[in-house]
């Protein structure tokens, strides 16, 4: 790979670069060997502020302090519900060095998920963002006896409200201050009574199936996974990161808050959701996470701002992204790349490239991590021809973030790479679901033995009802989810996902759901990128007074059809679309038809949209 990339500063750390056999073991430890260095940085009102090891330290102490003052035990639970911000971690940290049990929920779930969350994990006080997401709490709060307390990190519109259960943040860090003057050695107790095998953290599963599960890791696990981390994706303290997914996802708990933890990397967060795309370019990350969802977004900015281009503009990235992917492919290939082309692409990225990595906000990037879901093949290939090695992660709830990595010097489009030597991976003979074991799996699912149980084989692998397969070189490759497959009306299997990632390649559909079971051929649902859509509708007067008009506007209708139709082309004719619908409703994380994860869930999908089903095949 090196005759495209410099992969000089992707070397596996097997070393332990910070002590500890807990995560605040080791966020303390850091605290004391990086004092003066910069970990975090936030903006806030425009102004992006710092704060050091040190700083933080401060501040994590005093909420530690502050929860012990409210009578918090070891073992008990907390819950934050908030955007991924620097509070968010604070008070994660806090949580840990107590000896409690900390656990997040989505911003976006609404009144009766948070009541269910609270109940389910038992919670006993519980951190939250804003006036917003406070009113969600106080809606519920008569079904949650065990609640005793709830801090607001912003008071703003709170400032006249007597509720004797509520309190900001800075009056939990004063009662802190306080309980530390008069207790000065419990918080060190605390932390060095936290052992290994001690619940740390609860993530809940997406819910897709069902009601959210509570996956259960120890303190044993998350050390576990973030030394395996740096064997495969290593990081140091001059490394940036962004952390703006989730926290309560693992994915960005174990990649954007623990990891960095271990390593010393800078955390930057973003000023809100929204900024996102406008924050990255600020940041210019040298290591970059993020989901499919994100990457596909990046990749729709770029071609629509290309047809905005000038002819001469279209020719040279035209030209430029040609050079990137014949060296891409050579590379991918293990075939040597000579002078002559080495000399194009340097030339391809001066002219061209060099300005789509900034515009995205990648020009440092010494690597980007894909993971969560799916990604196109295709996607893969236009980063890496820009110059960039993308690696693709895989991973669950259950196994603690990522069970598989992309090498950097073996990439291939398509595949999750092979298993971390912190894992174990196998094929189920009968059915190809992808099974795993190994210290990073998690304890259980809370409160739900049953489910614990049915969800390991007799021998102890876990199930994670991935099918897929694997190649010569220990590669594996998902190809659906075992309960998503379809069998259609003339015996066909079919794997949905593949058709589903190829249409997220557009920049004018976001998500899409295949169906076909026991009929006669494929549909497909539909969810269009309304910022694209709105575009192309516009640059074309086509007339549209909302977004359901949008949806129903032949010229729009024309477009997602010559998409399908591009699709359809890839595939046998047994595999591809006959027919779709748009769903003409504009859908967010709070809608039931979405995860927190902004993944559409097929069963839900499928029985809520039968009767537009039904109409595809008559």
């Amino acid at each position: 790979m090196s005759n495209l990339w410099d992969l000089s500063h992707i070397k596996p750390v097997s070393q332990i670069v910070l002590q500890g056999a807990t995560i605040p073991a080791k966020f303390w430890n850091g605290v004391r060997a990086r004092a003066d260095t910069t970990w975090m940085r936030q903006k806030d009102l425009g102004i992006w502020r710092s704060w050091t090891w040190a700083e933080t330290g401060a501040i994590v102490g005093e909420l530690a302090h502050g929860l012990m003052s409210l009578g918090l035990a070891p073992r008990d639970t907390v819950s934050v519900l908030a955007n991924t911000n620097a509070e968010w971690v604070w008070a994660d940290l806090a949580i840990l060095s107590c000896g409690a049990v900390s656990n997040g929920i989505y911003p976006t779930d609404a009144a009766l998920q948070v009541q269910y969350l609270c109940e389910d994990s038992g919670t006993r006080v519980l951190f939250v963002e804003n006036e917003e997401q406070l009113d969600k709490v106080l809606a519920v709060r008569e079904h949650l006896p065990r609640l005793e307390k709830i801090i607001v990190f912003d008071m703003e519109g709170l400032r006249e409200l007597q509720d004797p259960m509520v309190t900001s943040l800075d009056a939990l860090r004063a009662l802190g201050r306080a309980h530390a003057a008069q207790h000065p050695g419990l918080l060190q107790e605390r932390v060095a009574g936290c052992r290994p095998e001690q619940l740390a953290i609860l993530v809940y599963t997406s819910g897709t199936t069902g009601k959210p599960k509570g996956g259960m890791h120890s303190h044993g696990a998350l050390v576990y996974m973030v030394h395996a981390y740096n064997r495969f994706l290593p990081q140091t303290e001059r490394d940036e990161r962004m952390c703006f997914l989730p926290l309560c996802h693992i994915a960005e708990r174990i990649a954007g808050e623990y990891f960095p933890l271990y390593t010393g990397s800078i955390i930057n967060f973003v000023e809100n959701p929204e900024t996102v795309p406008e924050n990255i370019r600020e940041i210019q990350p040298t290591v970059f996470f993020a989901v499919p969802r994100v990457w596909e977004k990046f990749y729709s900015g770029v071609m629509i701002g290309l047809r905005e281009a000038s002819g001469l503009q279209q020719l040279v990235y035209g030209w430029a992204i040609g050079v990137g992917a014949a060296i891409a492919d050579k590379v991918l290939a293990g075939q040597p790349v000579g002078a002559v082309l080495k000399a194009k692409f340097q030339l391809a990225r001066w002219l061209a490239l060099n300005n789509v990595r900034k515009l995205i906000g990648i020009h440092r990037a010494r690597y980007l991590l894909t993971g969560a879901a799916p990604i196109s093949a295709d996607l893969v290939r236009w980063y890496l021809a820009l110059g960039v090695p993308m690696l693709e992660a895989w991973g669950m709830t259950e196994t603690c973030g990522a069970s598989t990595c992309v090498p950097p010097w073996n990439i291939k489009p398509g595949s999750i790479g092979p298993a971390g030597d912190h894992n174990q991976m196998r094929l189920d003979p009968a059915t190809a679901e992808i099974q795993v074991r190994g210290p990073n799996v998690f304890m259980g699912y809370l409160n739900q033995p049953e489910q614990t149980a049915e969800s390991f084989t007799a021998d102890g692998w876990f199930r994670t009802g991935d099918i897929g397969t694997v190649d010569a070189e220990g590669f594996y490759s998902i190809t659906d989810r075992m309960k998503d497959i379809i069998i259609t009306a003339g015996g066909k299997n079919v794997t949905p996902s593949e058709f589903e990632n190829e249409l997220k390649f557009s920049p004018y559909i976001t998500d899409a759901v295949v169906i076909g079971d026991a009929r006669p051929y494929l549909v497909a649902i539909v969810m269009i990128d309304q910022e694209n859509v709105e575009k192309y509708a516009q640059d074309r007067d086509v007339p549209f007074s909302n977004y359901a008009s949008l949806t129903r506007a032949p010229q729009v209708q024309a477009l997602i059809q010559a998409e399908v139709d591009r699709v359809n082309g890839k595939f046998a004719r047994v595999e591809q679309v006959k027919k779709f619908f748009l769903l003409d409703t504009q859908l967010s994380a709070e809608d039931e038809e979405l995860t927190p994860t902004m993944k559409l869930k097929r069963k839900l999908v499928e029985t809520k949209y039968a009767p537009q089903i039904e109409t595809m095949y008559r």
